[in-house]
């Protein structure tokens, strides 16, 4: 059981939208809906907020090689080290130190960014923070302009040019403070806590982060409950400061040119290993962030999956094939989602076939 790959039930989360999931998925009709426009793969985090009747919403299912479908987090709790290793466990406990999102953007998400881990340590006494990363997979064909992304702060911006236009509730003001990239199929970015960002309409990406749902908008408290319909409670003068205090301290104002903007957080390939077989590139690694990281493996026939001493969440991004491992095989195919654990024997992949494989904190290459 716990030395071959798991097969991860596929599932849409929270806001409106989804269709190019459903699209890559092979599901039709695609259709844009409230079903979601996220899908959370190999998840062991819940949502911030979970709706009170569904506790765990945000965490994945998994199919077990006895057919027993759980949590994900369910099956782990049966016996962590043989599934996540010893070395894992020192690291990160028994969670898997990331979370791998599908997102589709029907339209332009709210501007926010995410803190630092020493911001989320000091102000909400978490232990991760929410760097991320995204990875273009698709874009619409129907948007009213080409697909974007806000991402960083212009050059000369200051804390005390955006707290104006954040009390005064001015979003566009707070949106042209922030760079518009046009982004392009294959494109990968790396979105650094503290950093302002928003997906533009018309993107569908891969993000690999950190196990964090901590989100901040742009907007003070009372816009932001309106805007995005989200019950703080009351609202007192107090609670308000509180929020300003975290949202305010949690942007970094280290704006730069256009250029400097990509050279700093639009990321190139860099070749891995290659082969007769095919190649794996790194698409996020260790010159990014020492908390995720992952890879593109590439396959034209057969060829072994790098046993990292970790757990590994992986995403078929194209084709089809086998998983070969000790004792069996199991058939994949273009969106299947799997879970890895951390030691597969003789674990190879056979067909023509691209995976997306997803390591966490402590992956060496």
């Amino acid at each position: 059981m716990y030395n071959q790959p798991w097969k991860l039930v596929q599932n849409r989360i929270r806001g409106a939208g989804g269709r190019e999931i459903d699209k890559f998925r092979g599901i039709t009709p695609p259709i844009d809906d409230d079903s979601g426009s996220e899908a959370w793969i190999g998840s062991v985090t819940r949502v911030e907020k979970p709706p009170a009747d569904q506790p765990n919403y945000g965490c994945s299912e998994v199919i077990l090689p006895d057919g027993k479908q759980l949590f994900l987090f369910e099956a782990i709790q049966s016996n962590p080290e043989k599934i996540l290793g010893k070395t894992h466990m020192q690291k990160n406990g028994t969670g898997l130190g990331m979370l791998i999102k599908y997102l589709d953007a029907q339209r332009q998400y709210g501007l926010q960014c995410h803190p630092t881990r020493s911001w989320a340590k000091k102000m909400w006494n978490r232990d991760y923070g929410k760097e991320e990363s995204w990875f273009v997979i698709g874009t619409r064909d129907d948007t009213s302009e080409p697909a974007y992304i806000l991402l960083g702060f212009k050059e000369g911006v200051t804390r005390a040019e955006w707290e104006k236009y954040y009390y005064q509730g001015n979003l566009k003001a707070l949106e042209n403070l922030c760079h518009k990239i046009p982004v392009q199929v294959g494109e990968t970015y790396f979105v650094g806590g503290g950093c302002p960002h928003a997906l533009g309409e018309g993107c569908f990406v891969i993000e690999v982060q950190e196990p964090s749902d901590i989100t901040l908008g742009a907007l003070p408290m009372r816009e932001t409950a309106k805007l995005w319909h989200i019950d703080y409670g009351k609202i007192t003068p107090e609670a308000e400061a509180k929020y300003d205090e975290r949202l305010l301290g949690s942007y970094i104002y280290d704006g730069c040119s256009y250029e400097e903007n990509l050279r700093r957080w639009r990321i190139p390939r860099k070749m891995f290993r290659t082969g007769n077989w095919g190649t794996e590139s790194i698409v996020i690694g260790p010159e990014q962030t020492s908390f995720f990281s992952f890879t593109e493996l590439t396959v034209h026939g057969e060829a072994p999956i790098r046993d990292t001493g970790f757990p590994q969440v992986a995403i078929v991004l194209e084709g089809s094939g086998k998983l070969l491992y000790d004792g069996g095989e199991m058939k994949i195919s273009k969106a299947d989602e799997l879970f890895f654990p951390y030691h597969i024997p003789n674990h190879r992949v056979q067909g023509d076939v691209k995976l997306i494989l997803c390591h966490p904190e402590g992956v060496t290459y």
